[in-house]
């Protein structure tokens, strides 16, 4: 069912190239294409495309939210779930401080929705302090004050390396929102990797929160879009904001028809690429390097980061050296890989990905390695 496309994995000189940048370099399915080209459609904007229309009610159902919206992107859907929660000015969000809103989407919480954000420290599993979050909360501000208005997550957690949030954790946090009669967003980007991860339906992922994004365009394997859930409220003012900021599409279901047979065929999947995440970090600790390493026990979803020691090894002079093939190198393959920290490398997995992938960039990360810890022994 899940035929691989290995187009352009071969290059002129037969050079395998695995790239393990992001999981968002993943690309439509035979299936996803074929249904693409049948979709029926219609103005969404009007409301009448049947593909849209289907896709909003099936998400829906697989989250039990009341509604949902199909949206361009992750980064808008976390954008105008910001908007509607925080619909006062002055509004303050609480997040961790390597969330995504906060790191990796322009400030566009400030730049575009008006919205301060509080950042708490995230801890190494994506969590952060319940202590902390009480704290943060501002109880009757003075007008001197920003409003706390919305507290967000992350999960999987991106910079924490694919991380899934405990389930016991998530409850808390809702606690103490309840407490406050504040409201929870989760950006679920990848959170079907969290509820395969936990062998959970995704509406357990997302019951201690009040709205949810996740994304179609990374290892589920469409093309482009994201889901955004919530009250049937927060989806009526959400589709306001959405034509406010650009994105209301009109015969969406062309690409909404992707989304369709990723419910139907891709998240139960997502089990491989965890796999194949674990084989590449099993890899890297079979070398007992001590300039490289890896913590296998925190390999849970679709990636691995591979810390390095920075004092002697320059990120992107290891990030050059992985994606070149030297006429010496016995591993011909050029394994592409991304870092958002200072002090590691990521390499994440998706549908595309082969076993035979997985077996030669093993081998060339383990090239690597060795190369370099030989130098360093000189």
């Amino acid at each position: 069912m899940y035929e691989k496309i290995n187009i352009d994995l071969m290059n002129n000189s037969g050079i395998r190239i695995v790239d393990l940048r992001s999981d968002t370099v993943s690309r439509p399915t035979p299936e996803m294409r074929e249904a693409m080209y049948r979709a029926a459609v219609g103005d969404d904007v009007y409301g009448e495309d049947p593909t849209v229309a289907e896709l909003e009610t099936r998400a829906a159902e697989l989250l039990d939210k009341e509604q949902a919206v199909f949206v361009a992107s992750g980064t808008m859907a976390n954008l105008i779930a910001i908007m509607v929660h925080c619909n006062q000015r002055g509004s303050e969000i609480i997040s961790g401080d390597h969330g995504h809103t906060f790191k990796f989407e322009q400030g566009g919480t400030a730049q575009i929705a008006g919205v301060h954000t509080a950042v708490i420290k995230n801890n190494e599993d994506g969590t952060f302090s319940i202590d902390d979050l009480r704290k943060k909360i501002r109880k009757n501000p003075d007008f001197h004050e920003p409003i706390s208005s919305l507290i967000i997550v992350e999960n999987t957690h991106n910079l924490c390396g694919g991380k899934v949030l405990p389930l016991e954790w998530l409850e808390k946090v809702q606690n103490v929102a309840q407490e406050h009669n504040l409201p929870v967003h989760m950006d679920g980007a990848r959170m079907m990797n969290a509820a395969v991860y936990l062998k959970v339906p995704p509406s357990r992922i997302v019951k201690d929160v009040d709205s949810v994004c996740f994304c179609l365009s990374k290892g589920l394997g469409c093309p482009v879009g994201a889901i955004l859930a919530g009250t049937s409220e927060f989806i009526a003012k959400a589709r306001r904001v959405r034509k406010a900021i650009g994105g209301g599409w009109r015969q969406a279901g062309i690409i909404a028809a992707a989304g369709l047979v990723a419910f139907d065929s891709m998240i139960d999947r997502l089990q491989e690429d965890h796999n194949h995440a674990y084989q590449i970090a099993k890899a890297i600790y079979a070398t007992a390097s001590t300039n490289f390493h890896v913590d296998l026990q925190t390999v849970q979803t679709n990636m691995v980061l591979m810390y390095v020691d920075k004092t002697k090894i320059p990120i992107k002079d290891l990030q050059r050296r992985l994606q070149t093939v030297l006429k010496t190198d016995s591993v011909k393959c050029s394994v592409r890989c991304m870092s958002l920290n200072h002090d590691c490398v990521r390499f994440t997995l998706y549908w595309e990905i082969t076993d035979e992938d997985i077996a030669m960039a093993c081998d060339k990360i383990q090239l690597v390695i060795r190369e370099y810890d030989k130098a360093f022994q000189l």
